[in-house]
């Protein structure tokens, strides 16, 4: 099971991280895996402090999705950040704000489907 979060400033950005392992142009939502028996959002709680260094606020459970293919359930949430977005861990290259009209080069057709269903569903709540 896994955990994603739509992390957006005062301003309106968009929280994204270049992760090591990511497909495409390696840009994504922030997340990971849970492990044992952690509960969702405190697994993205962590995963947030060991991969960027910030803890999360006003945390709102989004949606769920299931990858039947790769036998994966996965957990999305939208917050806010509390301090400054570092990448603290290897699989992070950098962390970068950024404005919905002006998202990375080659970002995946899956991460921006996601991005547009966490716009979707933070405007209509």
């Amino acid at each position: 099971m896994t955990t994603a979060v739509a992390i957006f400033n005062d301003e309106g950005q968009l929280l994204l991280l270049e992760h090591v392992f990511r497909p495409d142009s390696g840009w994504g939502l922030p997340g990971g895996f849970l492990s044992g028996s952690e509960q969702p959002e405190e697994g993205l709680r962590r995963e947030i402090r060991e991969e960027i260094g910030v803890e999360l606020t006003d945390v709102r459970l989004l949606f769920t999705r299931s990858l039947g293919r790769l036998r994966q359930i996965e957990i999305y949430f939208r917050a806010k950040a509390l301090g400054v977005p570092q990448p603290r861990s290897f699989e992070i290259k950098r962390a970068e704000w950024f404005m919905l009209s002006g998202l990375p080069r080659g970002l995946s057709k899956d991460q921006v489907r996601l991005i547009q269903r966490v716009v979707s569903l933070s405007e209509n709540s």
